[in-house]
């Protein structure tokens, strides 16, 4: 059995990735696929937690642009966390990975309250933990969520999936001489503007000297790889 790089990992999820080709809400085969992903490096014994995010729901940051306040807007995004947050637990219990789902607003019925010390007695215990309700604060993104929650359960990298294969120097989706980094500096991020994670989250993990590795998690194998300490996406740190 090949060994893991990592004892304990944060891997911070965009709600993008549970959505179908409709481009919106939650598509259960989408769900399913990275429920295996999953089982899959549960194997390795690597202690994973995940922050999930609710863009396939509703975008927080991007109704005030039609009036609404954002304070409201940000708590509407938290609650659409909570429902990725579920879907991807009763996906990963249903594939035979015991989860536990945390929140930083609570909602007794159906998810713990974020308890620091709980949250690495699960990791400790084989269990997955899922966080949700971002930090229980408007203005905060999932992506500082996820630089914070890495941060005070001691994981050893922050796994940030995106939809591209690393850092690149410009999208390259529209910019065919887009350059791919292999490694690159929290201060080289913020200063060229490159949209890894926002400033706050970077400056966190800065601070902290706590890693990130961007990489494609539609790529079949890649969350293992990242896990396995092979060259997958871009190194930031």
């Amino acid at each position: 059995m090949p060994k893991a790089a990592y004892k304990r990992v944060l891997l911070k999820l965009s709600g993008e990735y549970l959505q179908g080709p409709e481009g919106f809400g939650i598509d259960q085969e989408a769900v399913g696929r990275f429920a295996r992903q999953i089982k899959e490096v549960r194997s390795l014994e690597t202690q994973l937690a995940i922050v999930i995010g609710g863009g396939n729901i509703f975008r927080g940051r991007e109704a005030p642009g039609d009036g609404m306040d954002r304070a409201t807007a940000d708590y509407m995004g938290m609650l659409a966390t909570v429902i990725n947050g579920l879907a991807l637990q009763d996906a990963l219990e249903r594939n035979g990975v015991y989860t536990r789902v945390q929140t930083a607003i609570p909602m007794a019925s159906f998810a713990e309250p974020y308890i620091r010390r709980r949250a690495i007695r699960h990791l400790e215990k084989g269990r997955t933990v899922i966080f949700v309700c971002g930090t229980g604060n408007p203005y905060f993104t999932t992506d500082t969520t996820a630089a914070l929650r890495a941060t005070e359960i001691g994981a050893d990298v922050l796994l940030k999936a995106t939809h591209v294969d690393g850092v690149y120097s410009s999208d390259p989706k529209k910019d065919p001489k887009a350059k791919r980094f292999s490694q690159i500096s929290y201060m080289q991020v913020l200063k060229r503007e490159l949209k890894v994670m926002d400033a706050a989250a970077i400056s966190l993990c800065m601070e902290n000297k706590l890693p990130i590795i961007v990489f494609d998690l539609a790529n079949t194998g890649s969350l293992k790889n990242v896990i396995l300490g092979r060259k997958v996406g871009t190194m930031v740190r």
